[in-house]
């Protein structure tokens, strides 16, 4: 687990690039992140997403995964820095897209990501 932090970071910025610019991230972002790049159940990525959201929105839901499955603290720790910094650029970069494209750029992620959850592994 120790080797993946810096991947951890990595799903964290992308997270936050994807909350800034999109309004989004736990669950489009890190939850899939977990379950294909880092092949951990599902009940382990939600707990772990909350855990990474804990401050701003979870630590109850987090609590409760937590009791159930051992969901690991330092990941957490590292996508939570990520997001802090991500959603700083993603927001940024929002700003230079129009609220037409910005939508249509959405629903494409919002697609491609439902369609992964559901026909895949």
């Amino acid at each position: 687990m120790e080797q993946n932090m810096i991947l951890f970071l990595i799903v964290g910025i992308v997270t936050g690039i994807f909350a800034g610019f999109f309004g989004i991230g736990g669950g489009l972002v890190i939850i899939p992140a977990l379950v294909w790049i880092f092949h951990m159940s599902q009940h382990e990525a939600q707990g772990l997403s909350l855990a990474a959201l804990l401050l701003p929105v979870g630590f109850l839901g987090f609590w409760v995964y937590r009791q159930h499955h051992p969901i690991p603290l330092k990941p957490a720790l590292m996508i939570a820095i990520g997001i802090f910094v991500g959603s700083y650029f993603g927001s940024l970069v929002a700003q230079q897209v129009s609220s037409k494209h910005l939508k249509i750029a959405f629903g494409i992620l919002l697609v491609i990501a439902g369609s992964k959850m559901i026909i895949g592994k």
